[in-house]
């Protein structure tokens, strides 16, 4: 189920805890690039504006910016013996795209998302990269419309039970599954690319991995992404734990 503009506005901010004094960024923060270019050409031609304007990749450049300092400041005041070796990894793995839109289905965030019919019918909505990449635009906007403390709520509300259960420093998929491998004595796992769909602003991968007869398949928004699904999926199935 989508929500029309008005519903979206009022659901995000419920689950951000926080109304707007400028309800026009939360907006755009929620406006994809397609709802954009999908509108009349001949007003767009009027007005010449650049490509995306209007969207929320503008949104997404700041949030990425806060999400990364609110993190680095988190990690430094849970973990203040560790250096820079060990938080490198907890950061990277907290601020991820597979992370952001674990949280972005927390928050709902999929359902209020303006995208236009036609990418609507190609499916971008249900793509990690797509929720993930607007839940860096809804920072974003909370840090234009009220600074870092609305921003840092929402970061300490829906990442709390992700940093509390990092008891070590998160390892990437790929990277388990090739130290599974070798504390086995096997061969290291064979990636493929076996599609890639989509426009170019909204690719989809499909990647697979395999060793010793053994296969797994990922799908994502990015070639790296989907590697790492398909080392998850593999891991899986060979009866390993993977962390989230």
């Amino acid at each position: 189920m989508t929500l029309s503009s008005t519903e979206a506005l009022a659901s995000m901010q419920v689950a951000l805890g926080h109304d707007f004094k400028k309800p026009e960024l939360l907006s755009e923060a929620l406006t994809h690039r397609s709802a954009v270019s999908g509108r009349d050409p001949r007003r767009a031609r009027r007005n010449q504006r650049p490509k995306g304007s209007g969207s929320n990749e503008r949104l997404e450049f700041i949030g990425d910016r806060v999400l990364g300092l609110l993190m680095a400041e988190w990690l430094l005041e849970r973990y203040p013996d560790e250096q820079e070796g060990a938080l490198g990894p907890r950061h990277a793995h907290l601020v991820s795209r597979t992370v952001l839109a674990e949280i972005a289905d927390q928050v709902g965030l999929s359902a209020s998302l303006q995208i236009s019919p036609h990418e609507e019918d190609a499916g971008i909505r249900r793509l990690s990269s797509i929720r993930a990449d607007a839940m860096e635009a809804l920072l974003g906007a909370l840090y234009l419309d009220g600074g870092l403390e609305p921003a840092r709520r929402v970061v300490h509300q829906y990442w709390q039970s992700r940093i509390e259960s990092a008891d070590r420093p998160h390892k990437e998929p790929k990277t388990l599954l090739q130290e599974y491998m070798l504390s086995q004595g096997l061969p290291l796992p064979r990636y493929e690319l076996l599609s890639s769909d989509g426009p170019s602003h909204a690719p989809v991968f499909r990647v697979s991995v395999t060793t010793m007869g053994h296969t797994g398949t990922g799908e994502a928004g990015s070639k790296r992404l989907a590697e790492s699904a398909a080392a998850t999926a593999l891991l899986k199935h060979l009866g390993q734990n993977v962390a989230s």
